[in-house]
Formats: C-alpha cells, structure tokens, sequence
C-alpha cells in the first residue's frame, strides 16, 4: 500500500499541469476461463490516453497498478518500463504540448473485490468478471490519471471468452472479430467506468418519458436466476427516474441503464453510469421481511440519485465527498417516501441510517462533513456515517431551514451550470443563496465545517393547575449550532399516548424558548425533534422518560416511536441509562413495534446491549431473559408473518439453555414446528449458526448443511461456521488463514472474521489479543487497504472488554505514531468502542 498512495497536493498539482482529452481501453479477459485459468493471474491491458499540457512543467506520471508492463510509448518514443515504472506509477518526462501515452501492460485479476474481481461460482463453474474503482482501483486494470477531476471521455473495447456477454458504461456488440466495443462515454471521472463481463443471467426492459427512451437491463450470476425478481428493481428504477425527471429538470445523460448484482461486492453498490453495480446479496433467497425490499429500492434509488449528484457534476477532490454520497443518501429516502410504496421511508432513516451517524460523529476520528481528505487512505475511511447519513441529516435540516422549492431549484441550477464538470462546496454554496436567500456561508460553517454530535433536552416551567408556563429547549455541544426542530407534547388517552401539540422554532444557543407551546396541559410526553427534522441526540425530562419506560409501546406515530427507540438507546451507549433497563424497555415493547425495520435495529440494540454494555456479571442473565422473550414473542407472533420471521432470527441468534438449543435442532431436522414458520434455506443457516459457535454442530454437520446448499452463499455461510466452533485448533486455523494467508478472497476473509468473532467465546480468543498488536502493521503494509480494513476492523480485541485491553491499545498507539494515519484511525476508532463499552458496564453495574 505505501507506494500506491496519492496525496491531495500531487493530484492538484497534476490538474494544473494538464487536461485529458480522451481514453481508449483494450481489455483481453479470454485467460480468465480455460485450463490454465488457475494459475494465469493476469490478463492484458493496452491503453491510450491522449492529454495536453496547459501548465507549467514538462514532467508528470501516471497511475497503474500491474504486476508488469509489456511498454510504454510517450509521442511516439519508447520509454524502458524497468526505469519509468514503480509498481504503481509510471513516470513520463519530456511533455510536449499536446501528448499521447500507450502502455502496455498485465494486469491482476483480484479476488479483494479492487480493481477487476474475478469470481468462480461453486454451483456450476462458471467465472464471472466486475470491476469496482472507488476510490481508486481504475488503475488496477488500465493506465490513468486517477483523480476525480481529470474527467475525459473513455472507449473500452473488451476481448472475452466465448459466450460470454461484455457490458460497459456505454452502449456496446460485438464485432465480426469477437471484439466487444462500447460507444464513447461523457466526460466522467477514472473511478466511475466499469467493465461486467461473464455468462450473466440478463432481463430488459425501457422507460419512456416523453421523446426520453432509457433501456433497462439488470444482471445476475446464471444461478441466482430463480431467485431474481427482476420487475421490481425495474418498477422501482422507472418510480426513481420519474421522481429526478419531475424534480431535477434535466434528464438522463447516460444513455442506457444496466444494474449487475454481482458476487463478493465490497460495497453496497456503486454508481458506475450506465452500468450499477450492487452487492448480490440484494437477491433474496428466500423469505425476507419488507424492511429488506426498501432497504434495496433505498439503494437503488441512491445510486440513481448519483447519475446527476457525482457523475454528471463530481467533486474536485474527496474532500468534498458529501457533494455526491450526502445527497445521494438524502435522495434515496427522499424518492423512496415519494416515488415507491415505501412511504415510511423517513421512519427507517431516522431509525437506522441516523444510529450510524451519530456513532460516527462521537468517535475520536470524527469529522466534518466536508473533510480534510490529504490522499486516497484517507479517502477510503471517509465514506462512512458522517459523509453519507450525517450528511443526509443535514441536507434534511437544509430543505427545512432553506425550503423544499429552493432547495430543487437549486439543485436544478446546480446540474446545468456545472454539467460534466467538477465543483466544491463554494459553487454550491453560491447556488442555494441565489434560491433560498438566505446566508449559506453562515450555515455551512455551523453544519459542514464543524464536528460532533448537539443534545437537545427539554426544560419545562408549570403553574399552579399544571399548566406549560414556558417550555425551554437545552443545547450542548462543542459547536452550537442552528437547529430547526419541531418539539411535540404528548398525552395518555384511551390508552395511547398521542400528540396534542407541536411547536416549530429556530433553536440557537444554549438556551432557547420556544413559544407556541406556553398555556398548555401538562403532558406526559415532551419530544424534541419531533418529526425529525434536525440532527441532535434527543434527551428527555425525567417525566417524558418514567412515560416511555412505561408507555413507550402506545406511541400510536411510527415516526415519533423510532425516535424514542434511537433516544433512548443513544442514552444506553452514552453510560446514562442502564443496559439492563434498555433490554427491559425492549423486551416490553418491541413485539408490539409495527415497523419491521425498526423492530429489526431495537432487535440489534438490544443483542449489543447486553454483550457489550451490560456489566459482565449480569451478561448472563441478560442474554437468557432475550432468548426466553424472543420465544415468547415468536410462538404469539402472527403465522407466516414478517414479524415472526424476525423473531425466529433473534431468538435462533440469543439462544443460550439446552431447551433453546434443542427446539433450535428440532426445527431444523423437523422434529419441532412452529406453526406458519417456513424453515428455508436461509433460516436454516441462521438456526444452525447457535448450534455450531456452542459446539453442538461440528464440520461434519456443517458441511452436511453445505451439501444441501452448494452455492457461493452457502460457501460463505459454511465458512463462517467452520471458523465460529469452541475449539482452540479451529481458532488457530482460521486466524492463520486471514492474517498469515492472502488464500482467500475478500467475502471469505470477511466470513471468517465473523466466524472468529464470537461473544460466548471471550476466554477462547483471549490469547489472540497480544497477537493482533503484534500483526497489524505487517498486515496493512502488505495487504490491499480493503482486506488491511476488515483485519483491523474485525479482529480487534473488544471482547476483551477490560482495562487491560485498553491499557494494550494505548501502548500500541504510542509505540506505532509513525504508522499509516488510516490505520491509526482504525484503532483509535476501535479503542473508543472499547473505552465506551467499559462505561457503559459500569453505568450497568450501578443498577444491580
């Protein structure tokens, strides 16, 4: 990784010097099938770039990531690859005005899921081919100036097996020579071209809008066929590309419109235009809840939103990564709740994408929004909770504060003066004054330049006949900042606790008085942030809080009840409210939730709550008074309902007592029913991963479980299980196997980590703590950034939940300060989990 970093001040450097006019790529794949597959790592790339110079200096290099290069001509002048390339660049002297490079190189097949991913399916053999870049993997299959603002024009041309079918960003055939080639794209940046090429499963169809004629296609591995329900990822792309026609003005740039689902994705999906890639996971083998068909049209949608927000005008550089993800991640709900049938789409944002932020923006490597990005390592860690769902936090209080109309218009104004070219936060700054009016600068500043996370808590005054006599909102913070929230009061009645009042206002400062509210009865409910318009931790008084331990199921608004779910657990992870007493409020009211979304994160809140903030002495009791509630809500949950589909998870994934165990082995040999509790394929695996962590499946019962389910998933699956067994041999396998071996792809390393990683085995891995700290470096110096991130990530000791561990951390962190800041950033980031763990054990250990 070290020589294949770029630093921010080389790529501006490089922008000033020159401008690409065009690429031309030709790819040979035909050694990614055949005999020699195997062991034919490579596979030939010849590309031209044509550039001019208009800056000063004659001398510059060029981004590529090969084992070798075969040539490199410069002007037609041979340049000897032993001397101009690195391993990572090639470098090229003697600029003339006007320039043309070809290089001629070999390029690796990847199984990390970087640059050109190489995939054989289990089920029948076939090979399949993607490419990811983001944020700078285009190199890794041909020669370019990797930087998102050099943008140029592209034609691929692709040799490939016979049979197979190539697709590109472009519409593409084949010649009479077999040659697969693809229709010059728009200007767009290195990371977003894309080749799929393989024996894919492909369905088409088209929008139509107006003289607008967009044809759809969407692709799977040939085995995942049966499972593919093609028509509704095309009625949620026509719903989408309806949604941006109305609202954005501008229509599709991009031509055609494929989306692959492609195996061992890193991502969720990427926003390749013309071509979308997403994870294959988003086919679904068998029964999910709804939760899981928003979660992919939310997705979908996204990376729709992308074809105008990052592909047609893209960022100088990644600091200004938001320009693209937060508005993306803002557009996905946005469409979902207005285009497609997922209208709560707002409840599961609150709910889910915001947790993920505000645990982001309370770690010691938090951020603003708009970051300080110095080179690509950096640029690979930012595309986390801050960039994407903080972000989308603050677009939402931007359309509150600024206005929905001006907020369009703007954006409007944005795609047409900025189209094909790059932009930084200035430019839209610019453009939302001009439509809204207001000072953005001022509110940039507060929202975009700044970090942490605001708690907003209510502070309320009552006379003599219990009546509001004011009503005060409390701010804390490092950054004040401009809040416009809705603060909602909210009554027992008949046996639901219903809102009777709301009051909007600009909170500021410390302290702010919000009126509208005064003269009011006493309610039994505040809620700050009603109708979550803002981002802030909500706190409450300590007469909302005795209502929700109490109420909190008769909340009759889905919306109002997820934002007292995520309140009340950000007191949980915040040491201010016991994880015992979180576990209580869940296990009264989480079988009666409606929202299956919200009921899935309370059932993920309430897992972590007792493994990692209950105090270790009530861990046991915790994880048991899970399980007995989860089968309890399991056998009254409606038959063949999503609900209980949820629950059987929870309860297959808190299962702790022999009876747990054996009604677990019974519903899989079917000796046990449960009535309208279909056991497929997928619920199997989830009902023996329990068995196989507490030793009561062994290899041989998992690989019997393989047998049934021979496919890339159930590859995954058996590797996780393998590696999740009590054993200290089975330890030592699988630690070997991610952290001695680069054997295995990234999907498999990812499965054995998980497999690794088990709660119940705390004493088991104690030994690899030392081991982890001792490996770390060697690990992120010689392995992709994608494998170095899931090895630091995964494994880090936080099971070891103690000062010891904690102390060990530090040590590292002193005796390593020259170490890559990225991986630094990981640890410290885990430390901090550890850190926040540890006082949320002891806030637990203060109520037994």
């Amino acid at each position: 990784m070290p020589g294949e970093n770029l630093s921010r001040d080389e790529a501006h450097e490089r922008a000033a010097l020159l401008s690409v006019d065009g690429y031309e790529v030709v790819l040979d794949l035909r050694s990614a099938v055949g005999e020699s597959a195997e062991a034919v790592r490579t596979f030939r790339s010849r590309t031209t770039i044509r550039f001019r110079r208009t800056g000063e200096g004659t001398s510059t290099f060029v981004d590529l990531i090969a084992p070798s290069v075969n040539a490199v001509t410069l002007n037609g002048r041979s340049l000897d690859p032993a001397v101009v390339f690195d391993g990572a660049r090639i470098a090229l002297d003697g600029l003339a005005d006007e320039n043309t490079l070809v290089v001629d190189a070999q390029c690796a097949y990847s199984r990390t899921g970087e640059g050109m991913h190489r995939f054989v399916d289990p089920e029948d053999g076939e090979v399949y081919l993607y490419t990811q870049y983001e944020p700078a993997d285009a190199r890794r299959v041909y020669a370019n100036f990797e930087q998102p603002d050099l943008k140029a024009p592209y034609r691929f041309a692709v040799t490939a097996p016979e049979g197979w079918t190539v697709w590109s960003n472009g519409a593409g055939e084949q010649d009479a020579e077999g040659v697969w080639r693809f229709a010059e794209t728009a200007p767009i940046s290195t990371y977003i071209t894309c080749v799929v090429a393989g024996p894919y499963h492909y369905v088409t169809d088209s929008y139509t809008r107006g003289d607008l004629e967009i044809p759809l296609g969407a692709m799977c591995r040939k085995s995942l066929a049966k499972h593919f329900d093609a028509d509704d990822v095309f009625l949620i792309t026509k719903q989408g590309f309806d949604f941006f026609h109305d609202n954005f003005d501008y229509p599709y740039p991009f031509g055609k419109y494929d989306q692959a689902f492609v195996p061992e994705y890193n991502l969720g999906a990427m926003e390749n235009p013309g071509m979308v890639t997403f994870r294959e996971e988003y086919i679904y083998r068998g029964k999910v809840t709804q939760a899981a068909y928003e979660s992919r049209a939310n997705v979908i949608l996204h990376e729709m939103a992308h074809m105008w927000f990052g592909d047609l005008v893209t960022m100088v550089w990644w600091d200004d990564l938001w320009l693209k993800e937060s508005f993306a991640d803002f557009m996905g709900s946005f469409a979902n709740a207005e285009a497609t049938r997922f209208t709560n789409s707002w409840v599961t944002f609150a709910n889910n994408r915001k947790a993920w932020a505000y645990r982001a923006d309370q770690l010691p490597s938090t951020h603003p929004i708009t970051a300080d990005i110095r080179d690509l390592e950096d640029a690979k860690l930012n595309f986390d909770g801050i960039t994407y769902a903080k972000g989308a936090s603050v677009l939402k209080q931007l359309v509150a504060y600024a206005g929905r109309d001006a907020f369009l218009e703007g954006a409007r104004r944005y795609f047409k003066r900025h189209a094909y070219g790059n932009t930084r936060l200035a430019d839209l700054l610019a453009i939302l004054e001009e439509t809204s009016g207001r000072d953005m600068k001022a509110w940039a500043k507060s929202w975009l330049q700044t970090s942490g996370v605001n708690s907003l808590t209510p502070a309320v005054t009552y006379d003599a006949e219990g009546r509001i006599t004011e009503l005060a909102v409390l701010q804390e913070g490092d950054e004040l900042r401009p809040h416009r929230a809705a603060v909602g009061l909210y009554r027992l009645s008949g046996g639901e606790l219903v809102r009777y009042a709301r009051a909007e206002a600009d909170i500021t400062g410390i302290r702010t008085v919000v009126d509208g509210l005064t003269g009011e009865e006493k309610p039994d409910l505040v809620l700050v942030n009603d109708d979550d318009l803002t981002y802030c931790k909500i706190r409450f008084d300590e007469g909302s809080l005795a209502t929700l331990r109490a109420h909190l199921g008769d909340i009759t608004d889905p919306l109002a009840r997820a934002l007292c779910w995520s309140a009340l657990w950000n007191l949980t992870r915040d040491g201010l409210m016991p994880a015992r007493d979180f576990v209580s409020v869940a296990l009264a009211f989480a079988g009666r939730e409606t929202d299956i979304g919200v009921l899935q994160m309370v059932h993920g809140w309430a897992k972590s709550a007792v493994t990692l903030y209950a105090a270790p002495a009530w861990r046991e009791e915790g994880g048991r008074l899970l399980a007995e509630g989860g089968l309890r809500e399991l056998r009254v949950a409606e038959p063949g309902s999503e609900h209980q589909l949820t629950w059987a998870r929870f309860f297959a994934a808190t299962a702790s007592t022999d009876a747990d165990f054996q009604l677990l082995e019974g519903l899989l040999d079917g000796a046990a029913k449960i009535d309208g509790l279909d056991v497929d394929q997928e619920l199997r695996w989830a009902l023996l991963s329990p068995l196989a962590s507490r030793g009561r499946a062994d290899e041989a019962r998992i690989d019997a479980e393989l047998a049934r389910d021979d496919t890339a998933t159930g590859k995954r699956h058996q590797t996780r299980l393998l590696a999740s067994r009590p054993s200290e041999a089975v330890k030592a396998q699988a630690w070997a196997q991610v952290v001695e071996s680069d054997a295995l792809s990234n999907a498999l390393v990812e499965a054995t980590i998980e497999g690794f990683v088990q709660p119940s085995q705390r004493e088991l891995i104690a030994p690899y703590a030392e081991k982890y700290f001792a490996a770390i470096e060697r690990v992120w110096d010689e392995r992709s950034i994608q494998i170095g991130i899931h090895v630091v990530r995964g494994l880090f000791p936080g099971l070891q939940d103690r000062p010891e561990t904690l102390a060990a951390t530090d040590a590292w962190l002193s005796e390593h300060a020259s170490a890559a800041p990225a991986l630094r950033r990981l640890v410290l980031e885990a430390r901090d989990d550890l850190a926040r763990a540890l006082r949320a054990q002891e806030c637990d250990a203060l109520a037994s």
